[in-house]
């Protein structure tokens, strides 16, 4: 049984994700095995890209199914998050269904322009997934999803409560980046880790 497998479907940001759990010290399979993916002691399925790409491609490989048939721990990173719940308003798209709620469209303000890129303060965290109030964290996202009961950590942006993370027994999520985030991603990333 493989103890970390990180989903490489042919989008996002499979190789930053792989190298920074190995610089964690964790050993890395990455795979498109619906077998493997079910299996694995804990699963990453990571973002950046479409949902409207991500979903039919999920599903096309068996592994959409698979992902709804796991009961060991299991992240979301980005779009990875987002495709948790049950629609996204990125193209219209129906989603895991794994999290209740919706992911949409960003809406830019003065002086906070979409998508929004960069480092953000987080306003809340559960501490339980190694963050803390105090902690900044990279995002690059133009779509977030609805704040709920999920929520485990939360910033804002453009008037808006973003979840920045969350946690719904084993499911864990981080709207953020946590590979691109410095301590506060490599606490978040151990945590999983020890979940």
């Amino acid at each position: 049984m493989t103890g970390l497998a990180v989903l490489d479907i042919g989008y996002g940001n499979t190789d930053s994700i792989r190298l920074a759990f190995e610089r964690l010290g964790a050993e890395v399979e990455l795979t498109a095995d619906p077998a493997v993916a079910e299996a694995a002691e804990r699963l990453v399925l990571p973002g950046v890209g479409s949902a409207g790409y991500a979903m039919p491609r999920l599903a096309e490989l068996g592994l959409a199914e698979a992902l709804r048939r796991r009961t060991r721990p299991t992240l979301g990173i980005c779009l990875g998050m987002q495709l948790l719940f049950e629609h996204s308003e990125e193209s219209g798209t129906p989603c895991l269904g794994l999290v209740a709620g919706r992911v949409r469209a960003m809406t830019p303000s003065p002086g906070s322009p979409v998508p929004h890129m960069g480092w953000t303060g987080l306003e809340w965290a559960d501490e339980a997934i190694g963050l803390t109030a105090a902690d900044y964290v990279y995002f690059a996202h133009s779509f977030a999803c609805d704040d709920g009961p999920a929520t485990a950590a939360r910033a804002n942006y453009a008037g808006r409560t973003v979840p920045a993370a969350l946690r719904a027994g084993h499911l864990w999520g981080a709207q953020f980046h946590p590979e691109r985030s410095s301590a506060a991603g490599a606490n978040f990333l151990n945590a999983f880790l020890s979940a």
